[in-house]
């Protein structure tokens, strides 16, 4: 609510208003008569782009000349059709139906049954005179410009132009002939045409309007043109419309955000939602870079285009999850892009900011490499510069400084972006105690300092967490978990055992004495307790993200250290009355996300599987079957998201990764020794 509040306010505060408009549009009615002023002469833009446009509208459209190789085309194509019906003719080994049907299958050759007739019965003599006669009609057709949409009027008029030597049935064969030779050889010239439009255009001179003062300009009744409301615009007669509807505006874009926003938090259950300091990380980031837009942006021609406001959604997106940066990447582009002074909405402020940063948010995904920011920098210079494009760029027309000094807002738009939504994650995550992918990376690296410790002191644990991390990241990913989130946290969940590592039995060698054989059972569990808070300091000291303490003290939640007790209750001969249960009991507190739950299974299936080593699925399943089943009876997944279904899949991902880990392995032979090798005193006579 308070960060609608303040959203609401940074849109309407009076530097964000929109300048004053008429509160009458072209088309309406004046209510009453308005008069000029004064006198006074200006250019009309509206009356001068009409003249334009009619004089553009004047200009008949422009065709190429004729084109000589297309008739030169045309009358070879009747050369061959005279010569190949020449041949026929003269065939003597030809019958009549054979003549015909041969000249019907010529190429562009459609004769009426009576005109076929007449070809194949000319006399040669008469025959001789329909060559010539078809080629000069052709020729003489084809020389004047033919238009595609006047080829029938052209085709329906040769029979006009055909000698008048010849007879009737000579003329229907020569018609006949020529008519499908005959195409149109000119055609529409774009460029041409475009040319004259433009030169029509260029030589209307500029319309100067003039009024006298009291002139009428629009009189009472009469509805208001292009032409009056520019004179009411160029006099200053035009009013702001009522603030009243800018409020209006405002509240429902704020309002909607607002519901889109909750209804997003409802259905999704993002996990940070759940976080205070989370939410309030991200209300401010949100109001000041939507305040920051509404100071700087209005009434600026450059700057809006060059403004970062992409940067929020990738560093939200790195921060919280890519859909949380795509989400409130529509929001925060919505909001700053609405009304702002000298911006009308054709220049299309809005899709600049909405769909570079969403392009900016889908490059950078996971926010995983440094490489990645810069894949998302490109993305959102590319898609910003589409936008100036489709928007921007037709009203500048043919200025091409203009054009350059856009396209270059645009590369600048996605540098700075990247820039300053990396600089930010890495400082917000460093001093605020955040966990971003790239800050979980650089820690879980093998030369990182906590891990070389940890390898260091405790050779042995540092296997385990290398094993209960495979077996809970895939678990995790499987489920839809965060799967490096998860990863880490197992690698680092048992780091307090470098503490004593050697009260561990991973780290001890094989030919000593397990230290908690001669101990009290309450001091040893102290001792192996001590590891969640001696693993707390630790990673204090080094500075793990505080959502990496939450393994450390989750891990074994409230459970108890079995061994311990058992032994405590044996020492007790079996009256477990007599045993104090909450010094063999973990502090916890028990698992508070799938993550940590899932640590939790991995880690104690790891231990038993390393103890038991299962040789086949249905050992594995009942290991992992067992954990789940202590765990859910000593109520350790009462506060974690986890349903039956995510407890089926995580346990086939461990029998999955046990069965690779744990599967049967061939005894080799022992290696014989040579014969050469063998002493001579133990040699068999051959």
């Amino acid at each position: 609510m308070c960060v609608s509040i303040l959203s609401y306010i940074a849109i309407i505060q009076p530097w964000s208003l929109r300048p004053a408009e008429a509160p009458l549009a072209v088309g309406d009615v004046a209510s009453q008569d308005v008069r000029a002023p004064y006198a006074l002469q200006y250019v009309s833009l509206v009356r001068t782009e009409q003249a334009r446009a009619e004089a553009e509208r004047a200009v008949a459209p422009v065709y190429a000349p004729p084109d000589a190789s297309i008739g030169r085309g045309r009358i070879e194509a009747l050369n061959a059709i005279l010569a190949a019906v020449t041949a026929i003719r003269d065939d003597p080994a030809a019958s009549p139906e054979d003549k015909r049907l041969r000249v019907s299958a010529l190429p562009d050759v459609s004769l009426q049954p009576a005109t076929l007739e007449y070809l194949l019965a000319f006399s040669p003599e008469r025959w001789d005179s329909i060559p010539n006669a078809s080629r000069t009609l052709l020729a003489e057709v084809m020389r004047a410009p033919i238009r595609a949409e006047d080829l029938e009027t052209v085709r329906a008029g040769l029979p006009s132009l055909v000698s008048l030597n010849l007879t009737e049935n000579e003329a229907a064969v020569v018609v006949e002939l020529v008519t499908p030779l005959v195409a149109a050889n000119t055609f529409y010239s774009p460029e041409s045409t475009g040319a004259a439009r433009q030169a029509a255009r260029d030589a209307v001179q500029p319309a100067l309007q003039s009024y006298a003062s009291g002139q009428t300009i629009v009189s009472r009744g009469q509805v208001i043109t292009e032409v009056d409301f520019e004179a009411l615009t160029e006099f200053g007669l035009v009013k702001p419309p009522g603030r009243a509807l800018d409020y209006a505006g405002a509240a429902a874009l704020v309002a909607l955000s607002a519901i889109f926003t909750a209804m997003y938090f409802y259905r999704r259950k993002s996990s940070y939602a759940q976080d205070l300091r989370s939410l309030i990380l991200l209300a401010l980031l949100f109001l000041v870079f939507l305040l920051a837009a509404r100071v700087v942006l209005p009434d600026r021609a450059v700057l809006p285009y060059v403004y970062p406001l992409a940067a929020f959604g990738l560093l939200v997106s790195a921060l919280f999850g890519m859909e949380s940066g795509l989400v409130f990447s529509l929001i925060i582009s919505a909001l700053t892009a609405y009304n702002v002074p000298g911006m009308p909405a054709s220049l299309g402020l809005m899709p600049y900011y909405m769909l570079s940063s969403l392009c900016g948010v889908l490059a950078v995904g996971h926010a995983r490499r440094v490489t990645s920011f810069l894949y998302a920098a490109g993305a959102i210079a590319g898609a910003g510069a589409a936008m100036l494009i489709a928007f921007r760029f037709p009203s500048i027309g043919t200025n091409w400084l203009d054009a350059a000094t856009l396209a270059g807002a645009a590369v600048f738009y996605g540098l700075a972006s990247t820039s300053v939504a990396l600089l930010l994650q890495y400082w917000l995550a460093q001093f605020l105690g955040l966990t971003t992918p790239m800050q979980l990376l650089e820690i879980s690296r093998p030369d990182a300092p906590l891990l070389k410790y940890f390898l260091q002191r405790a050779p042995g644990t540092y296997q385990h967490s290398l094993q209960v991390a495979n077996l809970a990241e895939q678990a995790a990913e499987r489920i839809g978990a965060d799967g490096l989130l998860t990863r880490v946290g197992a690698l680092f969940h048992d780091v307090g055992k470098t503490a004593n590592p050697l009260f561990f039995v991973e780290n001890q060698p094989a030919s000593q004495i397990n230290s908690h054989d001669d101990m009290d059972p309450a001091e040893s569990a102290e001792i192996i307790i001590r590891h969640v808070t001696d693993g707390l300091k630790l990673a204090k000291k080094y500075r793990l993200p505080r959502r990496l303490h939450d393994f450390i003290l989750e891990h074994h939640g409230t459970l108890i250290t079995r061994y311990q007790y058992n032994r405590a209750v044996q020492a007790a001969e079996g009256d477990a009355s007599k045993v104090d249960a909450p010094r063999f009991r973990y502090p916890g507190p028990s698992p508070r996300s799938k993550e940590t739950a899932i640590l939790m299974l991995a880690d104690g299936v790891e231990a038993r599987a390393r103890a038991e080593r299962p040789q086949d699925d249905e050992a594995m399943r009942a290991i992992v079957r067992a954990m789940i089943e202590r765990a859910q009876k000593e109520n350790q997944f009462d506060q974690a998201p986890l349903t039956q279904r995510d407890l089926r899949d995580i346990t086939e991902s461990f029998v999955t990764i046990l069965r690779t880990t744990y599967h049967p392995r061939l005894e080799y032979p022992r290696d014989q020794p040579a014969a050469r090798d063998v002493p001579t005193a133990h040699r068999k006579p051959k």
